[in-house]
């Protein structure tokens, strides 16, 4: 990818989600929905694999001058997926084997092109009742 597509975060953040689909379809998951939005809250991939269904948010990072990217999945963050979550399973009233939520985190060094991901499974538990 040349260094014009890596400007500016949107296009970053694109680039990263469709990294994380890659990623997750080469292990197995079915991609369900994509940047599902409920209000202005949004989660970025929805996933199913053997009947568990996974809420994916996606972190991408150029460089590890912010700081890890799964670290910027702050509860208020969570909170605003757990809440999408609620509304898309309301509406899908499937029987899923399990529900999770999982991060893929993203970091792109700049300077040499290296890439690393890390599909962090299961990486909250939602305090629903």
């Amino acid at each position: 990818m040349d260094a014009e597509t890596w400007h500016g975060p949107h296009r970053l953040g694109r680039w990263g989600e469709q990294t994380a689909e890659r990623l997750l379809v080469g292990k197995g998951w079915r991609v369900i929905a994509r940047n599902h939005r409920f209000g202005r809250r949004e989660i970025d991939l929805i996933v199913v694999r053997d009947g568990v269904l996974a809420f994916v948010e996606v972190k991408t990072r150029a460089g590890e001058g912010f700081g890890a990217p799964a670290d910027a999945v702050t509860a208020l963050k969570r909170r605003e997926i757990e809440a999408v979550a609620t509304h898309f399973l309301a509406r899908r009233p499937e029987s899923w084997t399990g529900v999770r939520f999982d991060v893929v985190s993203i970091i792109r060094d700049p300077d040499s092109d290296d890439v690393r991901v890390e599909h962090i499974e299961d990486a909250w538990r939602p305090g629903w009742p």
